[in-house]
């Protein structure tokens, strides 16, 4: 879900309210330090997170709490080590060569729009969240964007559990485009070690995909669909844009609204069209925010992406924030605004990153 700020008129200061949200707060780095974490390496622990997301449990996709970053931290259980990812870890990401400043979106196989944009169901201790994602274009064919916070909790510390990215789901908890589930977290060191906002994003490189099919005795067998990008297609990817750009964000919201109000049920793709700004929150050490205003989007819609130069025929253009959090800044019943944290040339390191070890996992 996603924080909100909260700015009253009569206040020279924003405060900053919790709520399910979408987070972010960090410093520009001067230099790349991406964090890598392994979530489901081996076919068989693959193969263990696949187990437990069947249509069953799929189906009751509306009962998981959309994951709330500022809430208390769940504490740890005794998970067994194939479903449990293991700790984070500094590497030396790949150089991204100096002209890269913007990867290009590329369509399905034979389809002539795109469907990256989906849901990411997880664990963090014993219990079940789901944020919004989407999938990027890269030469694995298997990277999926997503908020920092719903993918790994830097007060616990420790990734997600039995992580899925679901593109297009169904309301009823289908899986049209495949269940494809994480192998390996990139991020950059401020989120796993701070939590700073300014870095509230995270790249995941997937396994292929699956679709559960019904045997005659009435199990369920898995059927391999493929790569990601092949599937769906990928948003492009750009950074450095700054601010008074024009952005479709996009989320599947479902908390309610400060008055309490429940106006989206998160079965739904839902979209904000507007400019941005800068913005800051201090309670959160967000200090290049991007502020996207008008904007309602609730819980759910954590991770979802802010989209640069989008084609509504195509459903592509470039990645350029994710939602993080969500802002009441005239204090009355609704939302009015989001913010991602700014995408810079460390954010395009932690994509490229992610990209390369996706690429040697195949």
């Amino acid at each position: 879900m996603i924080p909100r700020v909260r700015s009253l008129a009569t206040a020279a200061l924003s405060a900053l309210l919790l709520l399910p949200a979408l987070g972010g707060v960090a410093n520009a780095a001067p230099e790349s330090k991406v964090f890598t974490v392994p979530m489901a390496k081996s076919a068989a622990e693959m193969k263990k997170v696949a187990e437990y997301w069947q249509p069953e449990r799929l189906q009751r996709a509306d009962d998981y709490s959309p994951a709330t970053p500022g809430g208390s931290a769940p504490k740890p259980t005794g998970t067994t080590a194939a479903a449990t990812a293991g700790p984070a870890q500094r590497v030396t990401a790949p150089k991204t060569p100096q002209a890269v400043r913007e990867v290009q979106p590329a369509l399905p196989k034979g389809a002539p729009a795109a469907k990256t944009t989906g849901k990411v169901f997880f664990r963090f201790g014993d219990k079940e969240f789901w944020c919004s994602a989407s999938a990027v274009a890269s030469k694995s064919k298997s990277v999926v964007a997503t908020a920092g916070h719903c993918a790994y909790d830097s007060r616990l510390p420790g990734a997600a559990e039995y992580w899925i990215f679901v593109p297009n789901p169904g309301a009823d908890g289908s899986t049209p485009d495949g269940i494809y589930v994480g192998s390996s977290l990139s991020l950059h060191e401020d989120w796993a070690g701070k939590g700073d906002y300014d870095f509230d994003y995270a790249f995941v490189s997937v396994h292929r995909g699956f679709v559960w099919e019904k045997q005659k005795n009435g199990s369920y067998g898995m059927r391999d669909v493929g790569r990601l990008q092949d599937n769906v297609g990928g948003l492009g990817l750009a950074v450095g844009k700054g601010y008074g750009n024009r952005i479709n964000a996009f989320g599947f919201p479902a908390g309610p609204q400060p008055d309490g109000t429940r106006p989206f049920n998160g079965k739904t793709l839902r979209t904000c069209v507007g400019g941005t700004s800068k913005t800051t929150a201090p309670g959160r050490d967000l200090q290049y925010g991007v502020l996207l205003q008008p904007c309602n989007l609730t819980a759910g819609a954590s991770g979802g992406p802010w989209i640069l130069k989008y084609s509504s025929s195509t459903k592509l253009g470039l990645l350029n924030g994710v939602n993080s959090l969500t802002w009441n800044r005239d204090a009355r019943d609704s939302y009015d605004a989001v913010s991602s944290p700014p995408f810079i040339t460390t954010t395009l390191d932690v994509y490229h990153h992610a990209d390369v070890v996706a690429s040697a996992e195949k």
